[in-house]
């Protein structure tokens, strides 16, 4: 308001400052008359039609009394001067109108051309967006940041949702966009002071637009919506993709596992079969020889019962049947039992135990991590030569406990690293006999992600090999959790 009476003051001054110089230098009434015209035409341009209105009439009051005879009155005579005063009015006001035209004209092809890029820059950040979900959230926030809207509400059918750039503070706003979305007609479902449009792609409709102040237009509403039902769909169809994709590599998993399960399968059992054969036959079989094949049955049925309990394991991974149980543990006498369940395995080798810090118990799951402990140990027996050294150690750091597994051994290809917590991978045997399905190390990874863990590993050609386990320790269940456990355990 302020700044508006300046504007009005100041022409008024501009006006009458041109006046003074007019006078003084003894202009005509042609000479005035064009620059009154200038001064008319300038602040149509510059200011607006109203003003320029203003000053038509200001200035041909002051023409008529400065600059047409009779001078210094407001009296016009003569057939003459009636005439230049008439044309001067008539010029005045419509230059200003051509003026104001041009002026206005102009101000719409700037704001078109940075609507123009404004929905250039919204459609690049929506494309730009790397996941499709929280691109949908997004939506409202790009949308009110590029037109400086002060709010701006998205509703998706597809997902019945209602997303917004501001918290909502109206409950009713849900339905009354769930009900704008499902009719074409604009202004059938009130709300409240948001201007609202659908969206609809092909035949489809993808939702509703809402947005307030009322300062979009037509045109560019219609293009913003237009772009937010492209992007939603794109989104959408991103998603359905990302599922059907994952669904297949979940078949392929599913098959590579049942392909490779029946191969190592086959094996222990072929073995086995053959090794029964002969001895059911019994013929030409001594006692050495008898005894060389009842251990080879041994052996492979031993492998076998290995085979399937690593199936069973990774059917509960991928079935999200892992569920951590902390208990109480003293870690030297964990380590004990651990190696105790691999003795079969480690006969052979010289295996060391090490226990670092605190006397007390600690809290963690010793299932999941006696079956990881289980898997490393034994991939280290089978994978270093006869009477090696392995090394099991446990440590309590801050919140975390520590467990290395260490061997000796030869080592792991460097190229291997990478892969090794793979399903299926093997790695390049180096003069090791590699038995096994490869799902050890896989299923170890997952058992330590699964209690908020991470297991690395780093290994020398030549020098052997460390993986390193570490696992934020467990909280100590409250006295209600416990019964709560306890009761649970204890039902039917």
């Amino acid at each position: 308001m302020v700044k508006e009476s300046f504007r009005w003051l100041g022409a008024t001054f501009i006006t009458l400052l041109l006046t003074s110089v007019l006078a003084l230098l003894h202009a005509d009434s042609g000479s005035a008359g064009i620059a009154y015209l200038v001064l008319v035409v300038w602040f149509a341009t510059l200011a607006g039609r109203r003003i320029s209105i203003y000053l038509a009439i200001v200035s041909s009051i002051l023409f008529d009394f400065y600059f047409v005879e009779p001078r210094y009155t407001l009296n016009v005579s003569g057939f003459q001067s009636w005439l230049s005063m008439a044309a001067f009015v008539v010029s005045c006001i419509a230059v200003s109108r051509v003026a104001e035209r041009a002026r206005r004209q102009t101000s719409q092809a700037e704001q078109r051309r940075e609507d123009v890029e404004r929905l250039y820059e919204l459609n690049q950040e929506m494309m730009l967006q790397g996941d499709s979900a929280d691109l949908v959230h997004e939506i409202p926030r790009l949308v009110e940041r590029n037109f400086a809207l002060d709010a701006v509400l998205l509703y998706v059918r597809d997902e019945d949702r209602l997303y917004s750039s501001t918290p909502l503070t109206s409950t009713t706003l849900v339905d009354a966009m769930r009900a704008a979305s499902a009719t074409w007609d604009r202004e059938t479902v009130s709300l409240e002071d948001y201007s609202r449009l659908n969206l609809v792609f092909g035949m489809n409709s993808i939702g509703a637009l809402a947005w307030k102040p009322a300062k979009l237009s037509r045109e560019i509403a219609s293009s913003i919506a237009a772009q937010v039902a492209i992007v939603i769909t794109r989104a959408h169809a991103i998603e359905a993709s990302a599922r059907l994709e994952a669904a297949r590599s979940t078949d392929r998993l599913r098959s590579a596992l049942i392909d490779s399960l029946t191969h190592e399968l086959r094996t222990p059992l072929t073995a086995i079969r053959a090794a029964a054969t002969t001895l059911v036959d019994g013929r030409g079989l001594d006692d050495a020889s008898r005894k060389e094949l009842a251990t080879v049955v041994a052996e492979e049925s031993s492998r076998l019962d290995s085979l399937i309990g690593e199936a069973m394991e990774i059917a509960e991974i991928e079935s999200d049947g892992i569920r951590v149980k902390p208990e109480p543990q003293q870690v030297a006498t964990f380590l004990d039992h651990a190696v105790e369940q691999s003795h079969s395995d480690l006969a052979s080798h010289q295996v060391t135990i090490s226990a670092e810090g605190s006397d007390h118990p600690v809290w963690f799951d010793p299932h999941l991590i006696g079956r990881v402990l289980r898997h490393l140990l034994e991939n280290a027996a089978h994978h270093t030569p006869a009477h090696s050294r392995i090394q099991l150690r446990g440590r309590l750091s801050d919140s975390h406990l520590e467990f290395e597994v260490q061997d000796d051994g030869p080592g792991i290809d460097p190229r291997d690293l990478p892969l090794i917590f793979e399903k299926f991978y093997r790695g390049r045997s180096r003069g090791v006999s590699a038995k096994g399905s490869g799902m050890g190390l896989a299923i170890a990874r997952a058992l330590v992600s699964a209690q908020g863990g991470m297991i690395d590993v780093k290994s020398t050609l030549g020098k052997g090999t460390t993986f390193r386990i570490s696992i934020p320790l467990a909280e100590k269940p409250s006295a209600t959790q416990e019964e709560a456990q306890t009761e649970t355990l204890d039902r039917p």
